[in-house]
Parts: structure tokens; sequence; C-alpha cells
């Protein structure tokens, strides 16, 4: 176990739409916090060091996040990554037990937002303004939210090029939405017939309303430990071991390449996916359970291309397959995914985290993946990051 980092316990809110609840962050980073603890089986003052990510909040929220937990005066490393926060303050984390710096470290990420689509300043001003002047260039002006006219886009280019159809996307949605009625954490729980998806109100043709992912309020914890941290605290039969993470940035490709499916993070997945399967040792063929970064279908379509699980313009056929959900090669977002689970920005990477540490425990309840033993996670960022990860199973007891 020496050198190998371990999950040693998780938390989670439920997901709620923005101004639904009474509560502020530190009320939910608490909650996520408590819980990852009384799953860990230890106290708040193990805890070493903190990453603490969150997208919208002012300087050192984080702090003030992980002080409901305790004043023990440790480091705090504030973290803000765009959607790709929560895996990056997980990443974070593995790196400072890996490098030897501390035993036991916290990531934590919560997110409280405002309602309808995100607020987005000038392409002159925003960091994805060179990606939304591209986009602009390529496809022309529209008054739909941003985000779904990038992702839109880019599933527009997927159909122009491959012959995917717009029901391969509503397809997607209405698998994550199908998945959520057994997900407590999610923000919806109801099920969507494909009819369903494709009658809502479109935002940004193919996208409809239930293909695009929610605001949400919500946070979520990983207590993150050496393998002498496990051993000593009797933790081998719950630690998962991240068998590999990576992360990757914007390439020259990103811009020079002139495509929307490269503009949404298309090659630095690829790049991160191939990093974390080459220090791993497995690959997608080896993952049981998936959590990608379903913030709208056309991106669950192209992150299943990235990540190789099926060739490039291949990723409509692998959803008429029914390879992605229960009974077929990979259960793709059993939490329901952003779409149906909800998308606080700085919780995401580390609620997928959560949903794969009980999948890999055979804790998941009703939406548990059978004989679950490899999980892969990807978590996405514009502007840009991409993180994926792999966790390995604990091995049963003798």
């Amino acid at each position: 176990m020496a050198n190998k980092v371990f999950v040693a316990g998780v938390g989670i809110t439920k997901f709620e739409k923005p101004f639904s609840k009474d509560w502020q962050y530190t009320d939910m980073a608490r909650e996520a916090g408590l819980m990852a603890l009384q799953d860990a089986g230890i106290t708040y003052d193990r805890i070493e060091q903190a990453c603490v990510g969150y997208v919208y909040g002012e300087s050192t929220c984080g702090q003030n996040a992980v002080y409901e937990l305790g004043l023990t005066g440790i480091p705090v490393y504030n973290v803000n990554n765009n959607c790709s926060t929560g895996a990056t303050a997980l990443y974070l984390a593995k790196q400072l037990i890996e490098g030897g710096l501390a035993e036991c470290v916290l990531a934590l990420g919560f997110e409280k937002m405002q309602k309808g689509s995100l607020p987005v300043k000038s392409a002159e001003a925003n960091p994805v303004g060179r990606h939304l002047r591209l986009m602009t260039e390529l496809r022309g002006p529209s008054e739909a939210p941003p985000a779904a006219q990038m992702f839109g886009n880019a599933g527009r280019e997927h159909m122009e090029k491959h012959r995917t159809r717009p029901e391969h996307f509503a397809k997607i949605a209405a698998k994550n939405h199908r998945h959520s009625v057994n997900n407590p954490y999610a923000q919806f729980q109801t099920e969507f017939s494909l009819d369903d998806v494709r009658q809502s109100p479109v935002i940004y043709d193919p996208l409809t309303k239930l293909q695009c992912c929610p605001t949400s309020d919500g946070a979520a914890a990983a207590i993150l430990a050496s393998g002498a941290f496990v051993k000593q605290h009797h933790l081998e039969q719950q630690a998962v071991e991240i068998a590999g993470i990576a992360m990757a940035t914007d390439l020259p490709s990103t811009f020079q390449e002139r495509s929307c499916i490269k503009i949404v993070g298309y090659d630095m997945t690829r790049k991160a996916a191939l990093k974390a399967y080459e220090e791993s040792g497995l690959g997608p063929e080896n993952a049981d359970v998936i959590e990608l970064h379903d913030c709208f279908s056309t991106n669950e379509l192209l992150t299943y291309e990235a990540l190789g699980l099926c060739p490039e313009g291949r990723g409509g056929e692998l959803i008429d397959s029914g390879a992605v959900t229960y009974g077929g090669k990979w259960v793709v977002n059993p939490s329901g995914g952003l779409i149906s689970k909800g998308h606080p920005l700085g919780a995401t990477g580390l609620a997928q985290c959560a949903e794969l540490n009980w999948q890999l425990r055979g804790q998941a309840e009703k939406r548990q993946v059978p004989g679950a033993r490899v999980a892969l996670q990807h978590n996405l960022g514009l502007g840009g990051a991409a993180v994926v990860a792999l966790y390995r199973a604990p091995e049963p007891a003798a």
C-alpha cells in the first residue's frame, strides 16, 4: 500500500433547486463534511490539510466552510476551476498525500447558486472569451444561454460529421433521468420518456430543457488517506484506491482546428484520460461504472468517444446499443448525472467521487451496479480543465 492514495470516507448533501431551502454554503459544507468524517470513522482533528472548491463566493470561503468542522489551524486551499472545481480539489488532495506532505486530507466542494442559466460577462472579460469568440465565428450569434450554445453547437457539428441524430442525445437524457429515480440525493427524481425529453422546450437546438443540467445548491466531500493511515485506522475493507487521476487544460487544437467539438474540451478530456489510464494500468474496458460530465446530453455523447468507450463518431451507436445502462457493458451516470442529479459547480466532481465509492463498496442500494470493481470519473470545466480518475474497489474480506 506504499505510495497509494485511498478515499476513506465520502459525504454529500441532497442537491436542491436554488432558494428552495433556507441554508447557506456553510450549512451545506458542514453536512457533507460531517458525513464524510462519520463514514471514515475519524474526527476532524485527524485532517492535516483541506482543499476546498467553489466557484461563486468570496476569497477564503473555504476556511469559513471548514471552520464549521473545527478550528485546528490546518492549511486550507481555495480552489476555483469552473465546473471541474470539485475534481480539482480531489486531484490536489491526492497529490498532497502521494507527495508525502500529509497522511489525511479533506477535499470539500460546495455551491449556492442563482436560479436560471449561468451568467456570462462579455466575451472580452470572460475566461472563456476566446472560446465564445471562436464559436460565434463558426456558428454565428444567438440569444440562447452561452453554455447551451457551446455544447449545442458541438452536438450540431457531430450530427453533420457523423450523422448522429437528435434522438441520440435525447436517449442519453432519458437514461439519466431514469437512473436518478433511485438516487435520494438527486435534485430531480422523475423518469421521463424519450418523447417527454424531445418535446420539452427547446433551449438551443438540438438541446431541449430536459437535456440540460439545472443550477443547484449542494455540497460533497471526500477524505483521502495514505495506505499507512488506512491500515492504522482499520479501513482496508472500505477504502477505495484512486488508481490513477490526471488533469489536462486546453491545447492548441482547442482553437486552431476551428471545431466546436474541440472548443468544449474534447482534446483535454482525451489527454487526461490517457494519462489516467497510463498511471492506473487500467483502461475504459476495465471499468464497470462511470460518472461523467453530462452538463448537456451532447457532452455525454462526445465524452464516450473522448474517453475511448467507442471510436470517434460512434457515440450514437453506443447509446443505441444499450451498452451504457444497466445490463450493458457500463452503467454511465447511475446517479442521474448532472442532468438530473443537479450541478452545484464546486460540488459536482466530489459528488461523482462519492457515487463511485458507494458503487465500489456495494452500498449504492437500488442503483447498485452488480459486481462493480473498477470505476471511471470525468469532470469538465470550460476555460478549461478536465479531470479523469480511475478507482479500484477494496479487496473482499478473506
